[in-house]
C-alpha cells in the first residue's frame, strides 16, 4: 500500500504552538510529499499569520470554522484530506526530525489501521512541563501503561500523537461527539469494526501539556472523569487497574488521620514511595529541580484523576 500522509492539526487560540510545530515540520528528514491541514476551531485569536510563513514550504490548507471541539475538527479535516492515511496531531507538540520517516517505516514492515505514539520532554520546556511530562510517562506513576512498550493490535492511541487510515476513519466515522476521551471511544470502536492498531515507539513528540499545576489538575480530573463512562458504554473494557488512583488517594487520607493516632505504617509506605518517584525522575532527568516538582506533579495527577473517577462513579446520573 502506498502512504500518502495528510497531517490534520486542529487549533484554538494557540498561534505561537502552530508556529513552532509548523517549523519543526519543515525539519523533516522525510523525503515524500505531505499535507498539512491546519482547523482553526472558532479561535478568536487566529493563526493566519503563523500559516502564511508556511505556506510555500510544503503543501499547507488552512480551514476556519466555528468552534465545535478538537474530535469534530479533526473530523472535518480528515473529510477535506486528500491523502490515504491521516496524522492526528495537537497543536501543542514538536516533532523530531524523524517522525514522519519513523511512521512509514514502521507502517510498511507492520501495516495497522491506526497507530499511536508515545510523548517526549523537549530540552526547552521549563521544570514544571518536564516534570509533568515525567508523571505523565514514567512507569512508576498511571501513565507508565501508555508510551514504553510494544502492544501491537491493542494499544489505545490518544489524540495528541495518532494515525488513522482513511478506510477506518469511513468505517468509523472518526471522532464521537464526546468532549472527553473521544481518542479512547475511537479506539474501541476501531477494534469492534476488526482494526488493530499498534504504538511506534519512535514516532515520539514533545508534547508540551499544561504549564501550571491548576491546569494539569482540571486535565487528569477529566482523564479520570471519563473512565467510568467508558466503562459503561463498553463494558469488556472495564479493568480494575483504573480504580488504583482513587485507591491511592483515599489511602493517603486514611493515612494522615491514622498519624493522630500515632500510626504511621502507611504513611511510611507513600513516603517511600515518592521517595522512589524523586530517584527515578532526578536520574531520568538529572535535575534536582524536576525531581523534586515530579513528587508534586505525580501527587496532583493521582488527585485530579482519582477525584474525578470517584464523582464520575458514584455521581454520574447516566452510570
Amino acid at each position: 500500500m502506498q502512504l500518502n500522509f495528510s497531517i490534520i492539526i486542529p487549533v484554538f487560540n494557540r498561534p505561537n504552538e502552530i508556529d513552532e510545530l509548523l517549523e519543526s515540520l519543515t525539519l523533516q528528514d522525510f523525503q515524500e510529499d505531505f499535507e498539512v491541514l491546519i482547523i482553526e476551531d472558532g479561535s478568536t485569536e487566529k493563526s493566519d499569520l503563523v500559516i502564511r510563513k508556511y505556506q510555500e514550504k510544503f503543501n499547507l490548507s488552512y480551514f476556519l470554522k466555528e468552534n465545535s471541539g478538537a474530535g469534530d475538527s479533526r473530523n472535518f479535516g480528515m473529510k477535506q484530506a486528500s491523502g490515504n492515511y491521516f496524522i492526528i496531531l495537537d497543536s501543542d507538540v514538536i516533532l523530531p526530525s524523524h517522525y514522519l520517516s519513523a511512521i512509514k517505516k514502521s507502517l510498511e514492515s507492520n501495516f495497522t489501521d491506526a497507530f499511536g505514539g508515545p510523548d517526549a520532554a523537549h530540552k526547552s520546556f521549563t521544570s514544571l512541563q518536564k516534570a509533568i511530562n515525567y508523571s505523565m510517562t514514567s512507569i512508576l506513576t498511571t501513565g507508565g501503561i501508555r508510551g514504553k512498550k510494544q502492544a501491537v493490535g491493542k494499544f489505545q492511541p490518544r489524540s495528541f500523537n495518532m494515525g488513522i487510515s482513511k478506510s477506518a476513519f469511513e468505517k468509523t466515522n472518526g471522532f464521537s461527539k464526546m468532549k472527553i476521551a473521544e481518542d479512547i471511544d475511537l479506539t474501541f470502536r476501531l477494534w469492534e469494526n476488526g482494526f488493530k492498531t499498534q504504538l511506534i515507539s519512535n514516532a515520539f513528540v514533545y508534547h508540551k501539556r499544561r504549564s501550571s499545576l491548576r491546569d494539569f489538575f482540571f486535565q487528569t480530573y477529566k482523564f479520570g472523569k471519563a473512565r467510568p463512562l467508558l466503562n459503561q458504554k463498553y463494558p469488556k473494557s472495564a479493568k480494575i487497574t483504573y480504580w488504583f488512583p482513587s485507591v491511592f488517594l483515599i489511602g493517603f487520607g486514611i493515612g494522615i488521620i491514622l498519624l493522630f493516632f500515632e500510626i504511621s505504617h502507611l504513611t511510611a509506605f507513600y513516603a517511600l514511595y515518592f521517595t522512589l518517584i524523586f530517584l527515578d525522575s532526578l536520574i531520568q532527568n538529572q535535575n534536582l529541580k524536576v525531581a523534586f516538582l515530579s513528587i508534586i506533579t505525580t501527587f496532583t495527577q493521582f488527585l485530579g484523576y482519582g477525584l474525578g473517577f470517584l464523582e464520575s462513579y458514584f455521581f454520574n446520573k447516566n452510570h
